[in-house]
């Protein structure tokens, strides 16, 4: 059996395969409203219909605030359950999971006027000047995830992911470059996105894993390195997250390093976050080749593969890739007379 074809459990998340669908947000929320609409409901069915394992939902911001543009989800409100519960109830259907990637943008919301985060530090010298939030106000944004993932719950989904990753609010109060607060929250990197773990954790259910995304290193002139991002997952691991999901940059420009942009170039630092904090792990980044994709699980550098460009190009990335590195496939019954060499036994 290949890898990209076997089963995977996660406390109470049982896989079909190893393949995951990325959060890639869709700027599609014409309504601006935060609620999704048919766009979204298409865009994650298909994929489940292609026969994607773990989907999981673009970044859905916790404020309306928090979101990057105004046409990006939310849930901040109970009103946008019922819309998520729809598109869950869709991917069930097709024998899929799904989950959903919960997240403030801090001081990359392009539409807040103005935006916030852990200081008063622009993006960059053209970005708009964020408003540092007060501590009390750092407590409420703690809330309002926890907020989110009690709707997340509601709405059906089997995993929740907190995006600590590319330079949104979270991974804004853990980088030593941009949180240069004074309060406990200064003074403890950690401390934001642990309590938003513990906060999150405590509405969901036991045998429910909890994700994170978090970039391993920075590229910005004097930006973090693995031997930090791996201190910060260690606190964010005995938080209570159960799989971590490794990806890079996004903090600011780039500065004398640059981010690779070869297949698989993300790869050793899942690899070396799997071996530093023995917790099981999602790969990203250009593993849109089906080989590449299964050399990364045959090789243990990760439990999971997620895909994401290679998604939007196609619906249907998990079968054809099934088809191409097991020789096997079951597609929907409307779709076996296209794959009749490949059909699984």
């Amino acid at each position: 059996m290949a890898m990209l074809q076997a089963p995977y459990t996660l406390k109470g998340l049982s896989l079909k395969n190893r393949i995951v669908m990325a959060p890639m947000c869709q700027y599609s929320v014409e309504a601006k409203d935060g609620i999704p609409n048919d766009w979204h409901f298409v865009h994650y069915v298909s994929r489940a219909v292609g026969g994607t394992g773990l989907i999981i939902i673009e970044m859905t911001d916790v404020d309306p605030d928090g979101r990057i543009t105004d046409y990006d989800l939310g849930l901040w409100s109970d009103e946008h359950v019922p819309a998520f519960r729809k598109i869950v109830d869709g991917v069930h259907k097709q024998g899929s999971k799904i989950g959903i990637q919960i997240a403030h943008a801090g001081r990359k919301a392009e539409d807040a006027n103005p935006p916030v985060g852990p200081s008063d530090l622009p993006v960059s010298a053209d970005s708009k000047t964020p408003r540092a939030l007060t501590t009390e106000e750092v407590k409420t944004t703690i809330s309002q995830f926890k907020d989110a993932a009690r709707r997340a719950v509601e709405a059906g989904v089997d995993t929740i992911e907190i995006h600590g990753a590319h330079g949104y609010l979270i991974h804004q109060f853990h980088s030593p470059g941009i949180n240069n607060r004074e309060d406990e929250y200064g003074k403890d990197l950690s401390k934001f996105g642990v309590e938003i773990i513990q906060a999150v954790k405590s509405v969901m259910p036991e045998d429910m894993p909890l994700l994170m995304r978090i970039s391993a290193v920075e590229y910005m002139d004097g930006g973090y390195g693995l031997d930090h991002s791996i201190e910060m997952a260690k606190r964010y691991k005995e938080a209570g997250i159960d799989m971590f999901h490794i990806s890079s940059g996004g903090e600011a420009a780039p500065g004398e390093v640059k981010p690779a942009n070869h297949p698989g170039y993300q790869v050793p630092f899942a690899r070396a976050f799997k071996e530093a904090l023995d917790v099981p792990i999602i790969a990203v980044g250009i593993l849109e080749n089906p080989y590449v994709a299964e050399a990364t699980l045959a090789n243990q550098d990760a439990e999971l593969v997620a895909i994401g460009r290679g998604m939007l190009q196609d619906a249907y990335w998990s079968m054809h890739a099934l088809e191409d590195v097991a020789r096997q496939v079951e597609p929907p019954v409307q779709y076996k007379r296209a794959f009749r060499k490949h059909l699984l036994k």
